[in-house]
């Protein structure tokens, strides 16, 4: 299978390749921001049927977005960064 090609400039703001994929952090100014924030992409990637591998400690959210049936980074990834963007973006710590 030939893995998906994404050039650079397809990748969101604040977003940077991780191998087959792609990752941010973001910071909030306590864990109850974080989680709000978490909660509500949660709800985009249910509706979007695509799901971020993440993880929270305390103020920060780490996501990392790959299409693992695809074998690596598709506009699946880069679509859901750019709403998860718009999130961030509305949700101003």
């Amino acid at each position: 299978m030939t893995r998906p090609q994404i050039p650079d400039t397809a990748i969101p703001d604040g977003w940077t390749r991780d191998g087959d994929a792609i990752a941010r952090r973001f910071t909030f100014a306590n864990f109850s921001q974080a989680w709000g924030f978490m909660s509500r992409v949660a709800l985009l990637a249910e509706a979007a049927d695509h799901h971020p591998d993440w993880r929270n400690v305390w103020n920060r959210v780490d996501i990392r977005l790959t299409t693992h049936d695809a074998g690596g980074l598709t506009a699946k990834d880069t679509d859901l960064a750019r709403a998860i963007n718009d999130l961030k973006d509305d949700h101003r710590t």
